[in-house]
C-alpha cells in the first residue's frame, strides 16, 4: 500500500479547476487516511457550495486510483475556515498583506488585445469572443475582460451560465472553452440596465483587473465598448501596453466610424497592430457570393492606419447561431469558413504580430 506521503505526492498535480494550482500547495488536502486497500481524503473547499465539488472529486478519486494496491478511494468535502481563508486569499495575492490592489498586468509578459470598433452592430464581441478561443486552441491560457459594461453580452456568447467564485474578496472568474472571463454580466441581470457615469465605470473596470485572481495568462482579451468614451480612456490608463485590433465591417460607413476609435487610440499612445473585417461576404447555398454590406473596407481602413489586414470574416448564419446558444463557432463548427478565418487571425496575432523581444548584452570592464 501507498504510504500518506504517496498519496501526497499523486495529489501534487491535482489542480484545483477555478485557482489552476495545486490541490497541496493550496492546502485544500486536509487529510488522508490509509484503510487497508482503501484510502480516504478529506479537501477542504475554497466556498460552501462550490460549482466545481464533482469536478475536484473526480480528479481526486482518479489520481488516487492510480496508485498501486489502491482499491477504492472516498472523497470527503469540507469548507475552508475564516482563518484559512484568509491565508489562502494571501497566498492568492503573492503574499502580500497589503490592502491596496495593484494592477497585475502593468508589468507583466501577458500580451493585451484590445478588440475596439467605432460602432455598434459590427460584431465585435462574436470576433472578440472567437478569437480568445482561437488562442486558446493554439494552447495559450486566456482571459478575457468584457469591458462593454452597457452592451455585455461575453458570458453568453462562451456558454459561461455561472457567476464568479469569491474567496474573501479575490474574484476567481469562471472558465469556458479555455478562456477565464470577468463581465459586469456576472453582477447584473441581462434585462438590468448599467445606469453609470463616468467614475463609477472608472472604478468598476480599475476592480475587474485589480480584485480578480488572473494568474499569468499568455493573453488577456478585452471586449472594448463602441465608441471614443469614458471606459476606452479608462481602459488606455489602465493597460498602457494593450495592442488595438479594430472590427470594422466592409461599409464605407463603418469603415469612416472605425477610423475615429483607431485615432482616438494612438491619441492615447496605445498602438494599433491590425484590422478585422467582419461581415465580409455571405455565400448562399446555390454557390453565389454577395458582398451585403459592401466591400474594400477592411482594406481601405488598414491602408489609411499602415497597418495589415488580418483577416475577412465572412457572414454565416451559424456565427449567430453559436452566440446565442453559448457555443462559439470555432469549438462548435471548427471547419466553418469564419471559423478558418478566427484560427488563421490567431495565428498571425500570435506569430506574424508577437513583440519582438530585444536582447541586451552586458559587457563587463575588467
Amino acid at each position: 500500500m501507498p504510504s500518506e506521503a504517496d498519496i501526497l505526492e499523486a495529489l501534487r498535480p491535482v489542480e484545483d479547476p477555478e485557482l489552476h494550482r495545486s490541490i497541496v500547495d493550496l492546502d485544500m488536502v486536509r487529510d488522508v487516511a490509509i484503510e487497508g486497500d482503501r484510502v480516504r481524503v478529506t479537501v477542504a473547499l475554497t466556498v460552501a457550495g462550490c460549482p466545481m465539488r464533482t469536478e475536484i472529486t473526480r480528479r481526486v478519486t482518479d489520481a488516487v486510483g492510480e496508485l498501486a494496491g489502491v482499491a477504492s478511494v472516498d472523497v470527503d468535502l469540507t469548507v475552508m475556515t475564516d482563518e484559512q481563508r484568509q491565508a489562502l486569499t494571501q497566498q492568492l495575492r503573492g503574499g502580500s498583506e497589503q490592502e491596496a490592489r495593484t494592477n497585475p498586468f502593468t508589468d507583466s509578459r501577458t500580451r493585451i488585445l484590445a478588440i475596439a470598433s467605432g460602432k455598434g452592430g459590427v460584431g465585435k464581441s462574436s470576433v472578440t469572443t472567437n478569437l480568445a478561443v482561437a488562442l486558446a486552441q493554439r494552447g495559450h491560457k486566456v482571459a478575457a475582460v468584457d469591458a462593454d459594461v452597457w452592451g455585455f453580452s461575453m458570458p453568453r456568447m462562451l456558454g459561461i451560465d455561472r457567476p464568479p467564485t469569491v474567496i474573501d474578496d479575490v474574484i476567481v472568474p469562471p472558465e469556458a472553452n479555455g478562456v477565464t472571463l470577468i463581465s459586469m454580466g456576472f453582477f447584473a441581470r441581462e434585462d438590468q440596465p448599467v445606469v453609470w457615469r463616468g467614475p463609477m465605470l472608472h472604478k468598476a473596470l480599475e476592480q475587474f483587473l485589480t480584485d480578480v485572481h488572473w494568474g499569468e495568462p499568455d493573453f488577456l482579451v478585452v471586449d472594448m465598448p463602441p465608441g471614443t468614451g469614458d471606459i476606452a480612456l479608462s481602459m488606455a490608463q489602465f493597460l498602457p501596453r494593450a495592442e488595438v485590433v479594430v472590427v470594422t465591417t466592409p461599409q464605407l460607413a463603418a469603415q469612416k466610424v472605425a477610423q475615429r476609435a483607431a485615432y482616438m487610440s494612438r491619441k492615447v499612445n496605445l498602438g494599433v497592430v491590425g484590422v478585422i473585417e467582419n461581415m465580409s461576404w455571405f455565400d448562399c447555398d446555390h454557390g453565389q457570393r454577395y458582398e451585403l454590406f459592401g466591400e474594400g473596407g477592411g482594406q481601405a481602413l488598414a491602408d489609411d492606419l499602415e497597418v495589415p489586414l488580418l483577416g475577412q470574416v465572412p457572414l454565416v448564419p451559424e456565427l449567430r447561431a453559436g452566440g446565442d446558444a453559448g457555443e462559439p463557432i470555432v469549438v462548435a463548427r471548427p471547419d466553418d469558413p469564419a471559423s478558418v478565418a478566427f484560427r488563421t487571425i490567431a495565428e498571425r496575432l500570435d506569430v506574424e504580430l508577437a513583440p519582438k523581444r530585444i536582447y541586451r548584452t552586458e559587457l563587463k570592464i575588467m
